[in-house]
């Protein structure tokens, strides 16, 4: 393995202000949210250099209680020092409590706004990021690395500027007091640029994989949680336990590599400046002796050399906190700078009004983004007039949930077309096709929220009257009324307070409420009793009434009556007619037929 050359004096520098510069770039990305609240930001800087100000002026204070008090035994100029001391503390005081406040709101306000922003990016993006990205990921980056960033703006980053302030007023001050030892201190600065630059760059790596490790560490317990049944059906908890635990080792042992490399960095750095404090004082203790200067300069430039020293230390610190920071931001803006695949044109055609939910795929070819090389449609063609019922059938991967997801645009076809009501939907906007469309999947999605918020999910807008009476339809009305705060029981976690056919109806009834021109029954009743299926299928024919409906069905029996029925076989349609038709043309559609039935006469 090659080893890179140590920098000199020079390189070093330039690549210190290159290194800072990019951190900055990478954080400025953020600091625009502070833009709206320029205000409070100009109040909280106001108060920081008031109160640097403060800090520098105690330092005159020093020398003339030294000089003027102790020395010369004036207790009037004792008096006045004291007074002056006194005032300047007050003033810090009320100054630090507004800058404090200040720069905490705006930490939260950041975190806030950016959090928005990035939810609001993320909830956008096309289904295929979600194929290829982990939850558990985003919700770190979500919570995490924002509140990281909080700490920065509302900690670090006042802190940064106080002693910097510090540290620019501390030195010119220092220049007057005495240049000679001035000189001397400003010595030992480049000395102290090659640790924050060796060990900078390293917090900074070390910072960006210890929050992927983080998000790992996340990502396995929101999968073990959400599956938490599957996980004890198979007494898989000790396994689980085992592999947590060695996602926590993994985070940990690089945070404690990131420890290290930060304490380092502020230790060595402590020493250099600390040394060099005492070099001066040395110096400076033989220059009172001979007379060249007075106890009170040597007391207040020994001030200023402390708080130089001092703001250099924190600043330093702080380094490798901004460091640590811009690892974060990098993975925040990654999510703020992903572009959705699916977007709406610059003038995107209207829909026809009133919708009639007439649908077609013409010649449609589609690959999934994980899968380029096995065309889930091959020049698939098929026609729904308004108001017709189709089932789509044919064996696992032949293509059914690919015309779904093909209709509500979560994918474009690389060939062919696909329209609604005779408009291109890629020429549409997608927030207005899929108002168009209530899904009901075979999975149906309960929300940890009440009944009626639930059903209102498919029209938020809709009063209470109409949601019940969506429930009513959909059957759902009577199980809800018996919870123990009727609708508005809370239905837990992914509604795992509701049987699979409780929460199938409650999934009709938001469809029920959206009063679509197009319905899609993924497997609707695939996973339901007899007793939930009979009252899942009453509740569908009430939906089905006066709509376009595309319903994916593996059981056959809940399809027969259709006024038609599509068989797709390896991304294509195959044959297309009616329940007996098909029996006597299709040989693929006979044989899963015979399959069914079959199953059904053994299960009686």
């Amino acid at each position: 393995m090659a080893i890179s050359p140590a920098p000199t004096a020079g390189t070093a520098e330039a690549q210190f202000q290159r290194q800072t510069k990019r951190s900055i770039r990478v954080l400025a990305r953020v600091l625009v949210y502070l833009r709206p609240y320029a205000g409070r930001v100009a109040v909280a800087l106001v108060a920081l250099t008031v109160t640097a100000m403060c800090v520098l002026g105690l330092g005159q204070g020093l020398r003339a209680l030294v000089d003027g008090g102790f020395s010369g035994g004036d207790t009037g100029a004792l008096d006045r020092a004291l007074l002056l001391m006194l005032g300047l503390a007050g003033v810090m005081s009320v100054g630090s409590f507004v800058r404090f406040y200040m720069v905490s709101w705006l930490g939260e306000r950041l975190v806030a706004d950016l959090r928005q922003a990035v939810f609001d990016r993320v909830v956008g993006l096309h289904p295929g990021f979600f194929e290829v990205t982990k939850t558990g990921e985003i919700l770190s980056r979500l919570t995490t690395d924002t509140t990281l960033l909080q700490s920065v703006v509302g900690s670090s980053a006042s802190m940064a500027l106080r002693n910097l302030l510090n540290l620019l007023g501390g030195t010119v001050m220092m220049l007057v007091t005495n240049p000679k030892l001035t000189g001397l201190a400003l010595l030992v600065v480049p000395v102290v640029v090659v640790p924050i630059l060796v060990f900078g760059r390293r917090v900074r790596k070390l910072s960006r994989a210890s929050q992927d490790r983080v998000a790992d560490v996340g990502a396995f317990a929101e999968e073990s949680f959400n599956a938490i049944r599957t996980v004890q059906a198979f007494t898989h908890e000790a396994e689980d336990r085992r592999r947590f635990g060695r996602e926590v080792a993994n985070a940990f042992a690089v945070a404690v590599r990131r420890i290290r490399a930060r304490g380092l960095l502020t230790a060595v750095v402590i020493l250099l400046v600390f040394t060099a404090i005492a070099t001066i004082l040395w110096v400076g203790g033989r220059d009172v002796m001979a007379g060249a200067i007075t106890g009170g300069e040597l007391t207040a430039f020994m001030y200023y050399a402390v708080i130089v020293a001092f703001s250099v230390g924190v600043i330093s610190e702080v380094f490798g906190e901004l460091q640590r920071a811009a690892g974060a931001t990098e993975r925040l803006v990654e999510l703020l700078d992903m572009e959705p695949e699916i977007l709406a044109p610059a003038n995107p055609a209207p829909l026809p009004e009133p919708a009639r939910g007439h649908l077609r795929f013409d010649g449609v070819t589609f690959h999934y983004p994980s899968r380029p090389d096995h065309a889930a449609l091959t020049d698939f063609t098929l026609e729904v007039e308004p108001g017709e019922t189709v089932a789509l059938v044919g064996p696992s991967g032949a293509g059914k949930s690919t015309a779904f997801q093909l209709l509500l645009r979560f994918y474009d076809p690389e060939g062919g077309r696909v329209l609604l009501d005779g408009v291109d939907i890629r020429e549409t906007d997608p927030k207005a096709l899929r108002e168009r469309f209530a899904l009901v999947p075979q999975d149906p999605v309960v929300f940890a929220a009440d009944g009626w918020e639930n059903i209102r999910y498919g029209r938020p807008g809709a009063d209470d009257d109409a949601v019940r009476a969506a429930a009513e339809a959909a059957a759902a009305a009577q199980f809800l009324d018996a919870l123990p705060d009727g609708f508005a029981t809370f239905l837990g976690e992914k509604g795992v307070r509701l049987s699979g056919g409780q929460r199938q109806r409650l999934s009709l009834a938001r469809a029920l409420l959206r009063d679509p021109a197009v319905l899609l029954l993924d497997e609707a009743t695939s996973a339901l009793d007899a007793e939930n299926e009979r009252l899942v299928q009453a509740a569908l024919e009430k939906l089905k009434k006066g709509r376009t409906t595309l319903v994916i069905a593996h059981r056959l029996s809940t399809v027969i009556n259709a006024d038609r029925i599509a068989v797709i076989d390896g991304g294509r349609l195959v044959a297309s007619g009616t329940h007996t038709h098909l029996l006597e043309t299709s040989p693929l559609y006979a044989r899963l037929a015979a399959l069914q039935f079959d199953l059904d006469r053994a299960a009686e």
